[in-house]
């Protein structure tokens, strides 16, 4: 069974455990993606589940399963290994902002803000926000540039902005 098979298997699996819940949560909406299938395995390897389905809010920002495949070939497999559970967690939690932050209002914080607003995500880093060409633009700590596809997608503890790109912390 390759790697996609077994990451859809443990997705259904965690799917028809979690739909028994009354709200949807932002665990559950991407569960119900097949363009985040890599993220939801990422995030159960990484242990994040169970708080992704707390209160929160949260503002995650979600790359597609094609953001992970522009990664170097190996890179997602070695990241799902146990011994690499906090490089793995480092990487999702910089993808996660405390509070529950609609497309408005990332836009009025980059105006706000002269074009670049900071986003201070869970992991403790910062991530930059931007407008070009009329699409919001994060931008991670090593200059690496991500776009926000798909917006305001909300859960009873936050909302999901899709994006094209793995966004990384520096060192």
């Amino acid at each position: 069974m390759n790697l996609i098979k077994k990451i859809t298997a443990v997705a259904s699996f965690v799917a028809i455990s979690i739909t028994a819940s009354s709200q949807t949560t932002i665990v559950d909406i991407a569960l119900s993606s097949k363009d985040h299938s890599t993220l939801v395995a990422a995030v159960k390897a990484a242990g994040l589940v169970e708080t992704l389905n707390s209160a929160g809010p949260f503002t995650v920002f979600a790359p597609v399963n094609a953001a992970f495949d522009k990664l170097p070939a190996g890179t997602v497999e070695t990241l799902l290994k146990p011994e690499n559970k906090a490089l793995l967690t480092s990487i999702l939690t910089y993808h996660v902002v405390a509070g529950n932050i609609d497309a408005a209002a990332v836009v009025a914080a980059i105006k706000a803000a002269n074009g670049k607003a900071s986003l201070q995500t869970v992991s403790g880093k910062k991530l930059f926000a931007s407008i070009e060409n009329g699409k919001v633009i994060l931008t991670d700590e090593k200059g690496g540039k991500a776009t926000v596809t798909a917006t305001d997608l909300k859960g009873s503890n936050g909302v999901i902005h899709v994006i094209d790109t793995i966004v990384m912390p520096g060192s």
